[in-house]
Formats: structure tokens, C-alpha cells, sequence
């Protein structure tokens, strides 16, 4: 009876541990969102700071934490996981007008409440894609309704010649307590 025990209680252990790990599988999950953000073509000028107005972005939040089988206000913890910009227009334009950018986040156009979201300096040559780095700000007030607002500001190395289409892609890592 006793060697019995003796292997009951590991094998217990282990199936508890396997179910917590389940359990908190189901509270932290990602929230994806695209958007697109238009530069306009800059004058002579270089190594100016060029400030975008807040462009909303629908989120796809709400109806995530959904099929989560939870909601905004049980939210506790969203962070930038991951934020890429791809130039999508015109085809054959490069980053190589950007020395530095910073996007900025908010909860709505107006940017009373900005927060830096990501970075890059500086933006290496060549590129049509760029990984930004996550600044590493809590997030949970901006993504407790359907939109948001992002703010772009870059530092231009040469002169962008025409309107330049951006493609923002995000990722945030969310945990939430279930409904």
C-alpha cells in the first residue's frame, strides 16, 4: 500500500501542475492589430522632426478577450510584444529616409494621455520592413475600448519625395482573469 502511495503522489503532482499550466494558458493570450499610417512628402529640410497627427486604429481587442471568454475590465496586463512597419506604397521606397521614429500610443486622436509604444534609432539602410523595439510601458488603458489612437514621430536622414504608405502591424501580450 505504501509503494502505492509512493508513486500516487508524484503522478498527483504532476496532473495538478499540468492543469494550473492549462488554467494559466487561457489567461494570457495576443492581440494583433493592423493599421496604415501616411507620410506626407517632406520639404528640403533634413534632420527635422516630423510629427504625425494621431491616426485611429480599430481594434480587434474586444473581440479577442471575447473569444478568451473574458473582457476589458479583467484585464491586468498588456505589453507591446512585437510592432513592424512595411512600406506598402509606393513599391519601390526603402526606409532609407528615416534616421530615427518613435510610435506613440494613445486612447484616442487627441493624444492627451501619449505614451512611447516602440522605437528605432537608428533605422538601418536598405530596408522595407523594420522591427520596432517595445518600449516596455504597461498598456492596459489603451486597449480597454475599440480603438486606439498611434502617433508617429521621425527624424528624417534625407527627403522623402512623395506620400509614403506604412503598414503598422502589432502584437501585445495580454493577461486577463477569466469572466
Amino acid at each position: 500500500m505504501k509503494k502505492n502511495l509512493f508513486y500516487l503522489l508524484p503522478l498527483l503532482g504532476l496532473l495538478l501542475l499540468g492543469n494550473c499550466k492549462k488554467v494559466l494558458g487561457l489567461l494570457t493570450f495576443n492581440v494583433e492589430d493592423s493599421s496604415t499610417v501616411q507620410l506626407p512628402p517632406s520639404g528640403p529640410l533634413t534632420g527635422v522632426l516630423l510629427t504625425l497627427p494621431g491616426v485611429t486604429v480599430n481594434s480587434t481587442a474586444n473581440a479577442t478577450y471575447a473569444n478568451n471568454k473574458t473582457a476589458a475590465n479583467y484585464v491586468q496586463d498588456v505589453m507591446l510584444d512585437r510592432l513592424n512597419l512595411t512600406v506598402t506604397n509606393p513599391a519601390t521606397q526603402n526606409f532609407d529616409f528615416l534616421k530615427r521614429i518613435e510610435i506613440y500610443i494613445a486612447t484616442d486622436a487627441t493624444g492627451a494621455n501619449k505614451t512611447l509604444l516602440a522605437s528605432l534609432d537608428p533605422v538601418p539602410t536598405g530596408q522595407t520592413s523594420l522591427a520596432l523595439k517595445p518600449a516596455g510601458n504597461k498598456l492596459d488603458m489603451f486597449l480597454r475600448g475599440d480603438s486606439y489612437a498611434l502617433f508617429v514621430t521621425a527624424e528624417l536622414a534625407k527627403v522623402l519625395p512623395q506620400t509614403t504608405t506604412l503598414r503598422v502591424d502589432s502584437r501585445f501580450s495580454v493577461k486577463a482573469n477569466p469572466q
